[in-house]
């Protein structure tokens, strides 16, 4: 997920703290080199998937001890089996709990385990069966959102309308579920879930948590999957949200320029495409994309057709207000009609609109849209408010009333899932959103020169046959859909425009926490994987 410190569904928001505020990431484009640089990961062999886990299966040295740095590995691989009645049909389908072992590719050193988690539908050709790579976001949070929120056989229910921290962590059957028409492997980063660094030493960790380290990760992750598990001949597909939407278009470059792996199709929830939209306060773009978000919310927006309501705010926005925006602080003319034009849009108070000249960050709009009720709204869901814990004060430190509320029951669901219903128990921590990661994250240049759309028109222009569906929440505050339909706006038809959709669905950043919004989403992901 999308952190809003550095873009996490999601790490703790604590506002309106500065050094909260930094969005993480780094544009690198792969070049076509075959030969792994020093200290490249590598698995030295294939994982072998078994149903019991003794541990005498552990990697080891020639003497037939593990070696040191390998002591914290994680258990062997589990395959359990399973069935779910939904509505009209009854899947049977095998799980699989397993590492797969990141090693340097020069001495064979173990550098790290990287927890995956697998459902294959019983039954016909796997080679011709789609798979689906699902990684989260962050950076620094694990596939527990996607997994459990939206696309694995079992889901945790959770309140869009008063979520928990102390919600029960108990699953039910997934009628939204992508098994029926693709395979599902959720990776969890290194940090995150399960997933653990196993060599000493910072480099590893510091290359790890990096822009190109998440992506050399993740791709040989992926490679070395699709050989343990036969599947090279499927269909392959990668879903991200968030930050996870930042990576898969890079993954797929990388995949393509050097594992020898091409990609069918990306599906983007929630994504940055580019953070130079999202940073720089002389930037007038941040302001432009988030209007007609912080409009939907206040106008209530609800259903599928939501944002057609939002037409004149989308006008406004990308023609007068940018306008306006770009002749500057000097021209008072110009700062009049942009108050008047944003208090009415948003709801907020018009003389506060006035003396900030109407540019209302997410913060701002986050405190003062529902203050006269001392409650702050949600980042990741305008719709969506808690108490503020010092309504009265300036400013106020504050957790996110969705963000930080689910993160608790994901966390449990996860760790009793795969300890107890899929026999694959692990002595440590699930780590649904670890702000360590998110902190030490290396963006190179900074944040604000990250960028995937460059990626992205890559990967499209060299693969005719790709396609990418772009999914996003009206009120969504944190990546707000319009940015995303600017951008896609900038990548050529390529002889076929609608070989990159945008969809906006009702809800937020986890827009698959709204019931209709999940279901949509899920017929959406089924007609680009069976190109329909």
């Amino acid at each position: 997920m999308f952190h809003i410190q550095t873009l996490l569904p999601s790490m703790t928001w604590r506002a309106p703290s500065p050094k909260l505020m930094r969005m993480p990431v780094i544009c690198v484009l792969f070049g076509f080199a075959m030969v792994l640089p020093a200290g490249a990961v590598e698995q030295p062999a294939d994982v072998v998937h078994a149903k019991v886990a003794p541990k005498s299966t552990q990697q080891g040295d020639a003497s037939g001890q593990a070696p040191e740095a390998a002591l914290n590995a994680l258990p062997a691989p589990v395959t359990t089996s399973h069935t779910i009645e939904l509505p009209g049909r009854i899947l049977r389908f095998k799980a699989i709990a397993s590492a797969i072992r990141l090693s340097d590719a020069e001495s064979l050193a173990p550098k790290a385990d990287i927890a995956t988690l697998a459902f294959l539908l019983d039954g016909g050709d796997a080679a011709k069966r789609p798979v689906t790579f699902a990684i989260n976001g962050g950076p620094g949070a694990s596939s527990a959102w996607l997994n459990l929120g939206a696309l694995g056989p079992w889901r945790l229910p959770l309140d869009r309308e008063a979520p928990s921290p102390s919600a029960p962590p108990a699953t039910i059957d997934n009628p939204d579920t992508w098994l029926d028409f693709t395979d599902l492997v959720f990776i969890d980063p290194p940090g995150t879930g399960y997933s653990r660094i196993l060599a000493k030493g910072d480099d590893t960790r510091h290359h790890f948590y990096s822009v190109n380290g998440d992506i050399d990760v993740l791709a040989v992750t992926i490679r070395k999957w699709l050989v343990a598990n036969k599947r090279l001949a499927s269909p392959k597909f990668i879903v991200g949200e968030s930050y996870g939407g930042f990576r898969a278009p890079k993954l797929a470059r990388r995949l393509q320029d050097q594992e020898g792996i091409g990609i069918k199709g990306l599906m983007l929830i929630s994504p940055v495409l580019d953070f130079g939209w999202f940073e720089g306060v002389n930037n007038p773009l941040t302001f432009v994309t988030r209007l007609p978000s912080q409009a939907a919310a206040a106008k209530g927006i609800a259903g599928p057709g939501g944002r057609d309501a939002l037409k004149d705010v989308e006008a406004y926005a990308a023609g007068p207000y940018l306008t306006d925006l770009l002749r500057g602080e000097r021209d008072p003319g110009a700062l009049a009609r942009i108050a008047e034009k944003v208090a009415a849009f948003t709801g907020l108070d018009p003389e506060m609109v006035r003396k900030l000249g109407g540019r209302i960050d997410i913060t701002t709009f986050a405190r003062e849209r529902t203050r006269s009720g001392a409650k702050i709204t949600s980042l990741y869901d305008a719709r969506v408010s808690g108490f503020d814990p010092s309504p009265h004060a300036a400013s106020s430190d504050y957790s996110d009333p969705i963000l930080d509320a689910i993160k608790t029951p994901l966390a449990s669901t996860m760790a009793d899932l795969t300890g107890n219903r899929l026999g694959w128990p692990v002595e440590a921590r699930y780590e649904i959103l670890n702000e360590e990661v998110n902190h030490a994250w290396d963006w190179g240049k900074g944040r604000e020169h990250a960028e995937a759309l460059s990626d992205l028109k890559r990967a499209l222009a060299l693969d005719p046959s790709m396609r990418v569906l772009v999914a996003h929440g009206v009120t969504d505050q944190v990546t707000p859909y319009f940015a995303s339909k600017l951008l896609i706006d900038q990548i050529p038809p390529m002889d076929d425009p609608d070989r990159v959709r945008l969809k906006v669905y009702d809800g937020g950043h986890m827009l698959y926490l709204d019931d209709k919004s999940r279901a949509a989403l899920r017929d959406d992901a089924k007609k680009l994987i069976e190109r329909k």
